[in-house]
């Protein structure tokens, strides 16, 4: 697949809303890409330090609150060099939808801590 010739830009809602009237799929792939480059620009930079283990313990606690209001639960396992391991507990052990609330909840809240590149759920 060749490169765009095109500079990349951000569609705007009612510009997106027009693509899907056109073309469905075209403009669910647009939309996908831009949530993922939001979500890319608004982690924190990965620095040579080692994260803090109280600024990573305090985002799990954080996230532990969200996930307690449908009966999940978290864990802090352990950080490996830049990577952060947690336990998906409670309602969130073997759901289907613990995947989404890792990359939409704990994910958003553990990577804005200084020096964390990657949370990973452990079983």
């Amino acid at each position: 697949m060749d490169a765009p010739t095109q500079p990349i830009r951000f569609y705007t809602e009612d510009e997106l809303d027009a693509l899907e009237r056109e073309d469905p799929d075209r403009a669910y792939r647009i939309a996908r890409a831009q949530a993922m480059a939001q979500r890319l620009r608004t982690r924190a930079p990965v620095s040579l330090e080692p994260p803090d283990a109280v600024a990573v313990q305090e985002a799990v606690d954080d996230v532990r609150h969200i996930l307690q209001r449908d009966g999940g639960d978290i864990e802090l396992v352990g950080i490996e060099g830049s990577i952060v391991r947690v336990r998906m507990k409670g309602a969130c052990a073997g759901c289907p939808n613990s995947v989404i609330d890792l990359r939409n909840v704990v994910e958003k809240v553990v990577l804005g801590v200084a020096g964390v590149s990657a949370v990973v759920n452990v079983f």
